[in-house]
């Protein structure tokens, strides 16, 4: 079978691999369409600390179960199904507090082991979720886009009538933005350093929409809210050396969401954070969220089409990773079909 394979930083292709085979507890299935993430791009490039290569990679993606391993009772052959990457022991301390995603010996299908990029993937039956009749495989295999936004916002405990800034108006940061407006939050301000990224946002739904690199956002934002600041920030940009900005434009009690691996430091003014009384929290993967973002999306409350830029068949793989490399402003989601 084909699947794309990176074996080592910087060198990747579609190739033809062994079909996996199906373990006890375990699903085989036949994958529709899997997403291209920053995350993917960041193994690619080696820069992601935590894949072992070669890999193949794809962790949002949906199909159809083509098999079933022994003692699978809840997931059966033809079932359209999406797929939770977050693989987790149930017995360390943040699965004991109900924290799976950081689980002790957390595994993430297509990073720690083979994932979506290929026509059929082996996966533990307890990851698999059944999708609502109306939603199509393609924005099925959005799901897990959503989830990290819910994870984030859950992380940051939105109050009625906090307003929201997303930094950074990529997949991730337009993810956000929908859910957040699905939770009721009402007025969203976002930035970037692309315009056409900008233009998405509003047609989103954002209230305000900032050109960090054409404007002065912090004398924007701190006008906007008559000098308090923002209760809520999420950070979907992940440059650490935006910390300290965000420090100075969340609100005294505000919360900011980081969302990054950079493993560079970023500059903390620890008097910007007491005074405030500011909490900063770390947002991974997603807790558990896949029923919810299905309920939204079945309900309407979330457009996942709205993100994808581009449809590509497997073996146009490097083609679109060059695009995301060199030409970010032409691509939202880029999505994979790997089967009809």
């Amino acid at each position: 079978m084909k699947a794309f394979q990176v074996k080592a930083p910087h060198d990747y292709q579609v190739a033809e691999v062994d079909p996996p085979k199906v373990a006890a507890g375990e699903a085989l299935v036949r994958v529709a369409f899997a997403g291209i993430c920053g995350s993917d791009m960041h193994i690619i490039h080696g820069d992601n600390a935590f894949v072992r290569f070669p890999r193949i990679t794809g962790h949002e993606f949906a199909g159809v179960v083509e098999a079933v391993g022994e003692g699978v009772a809840d997931v059966a052959v033809g079932d359209r199904v999406c797929i939770d990457p977050v693989i987790s022991c149930g017995e360390c301390y943040p699965c004991r507090i109900g924290r799976p995603n950081v689980c002790s010996s957390l595994e993430v299908i297509g990073v720690h082991r083979d994932g979506g990029f290929e026509e059929f993937v082996a996966v533990p039956a307890a990851n698999v979720h059944h999708l609502p009749e109306h939603i199509g495989l393609d924005a099925a295999a959005l799901v897990e886009p959503y989830t990290i936004a819910a994870n984030v916002l859950d992380r940051m405990q939105p109050h009625p009538g906090d307003r929201l800034m997303i930094l950074g108006a990529g997949v991730i940061g337009l993810t956000i933005l929908q859910m957040a407006l699905a939770k009721g939050i009402e007025e969203v301000i976002v930035t970037d350093v692309i315009n056409e990224r900008l233009v998405a946002a509003k047609q989103l739904g954002a209230t305000q929409v900032f050109n960090s690199r054409e404007q002065d956002v912090e004398k924007e934002v701190l006008a906007l809210t008559q000098g308090e600041g923002v209760p809520l920030i999420a950070d979907a940009a992940c440059v650490p050396a935006l910390l300290p900005q965000m420090l100075r434009l969340a609100s005294p009690a505000g919360r900011i969401g980081l969302l990054g691996f950079s493993v560079q430091p970023s500059e903390l003014v620890q008097l910007e954070v007491i005074k405030k009384e500011l909490t900063l929290v770390g947002s991974r993967l997603n807790n558990r969220k896949f029923p919810e973002v299905l309920k939204l999306m079945a309900s309407g409350q979330l457009d996942p089409l709205a993100l994808v830029s581009h449809r590509l068949p497997l073996s146009d793989m490097p083609s679109a990773i060059d695009m995301l490399d060199h030409r970010p402003e032409e691509a939202r989601k880029v999505l994979i079909q790997i089967s009809a």
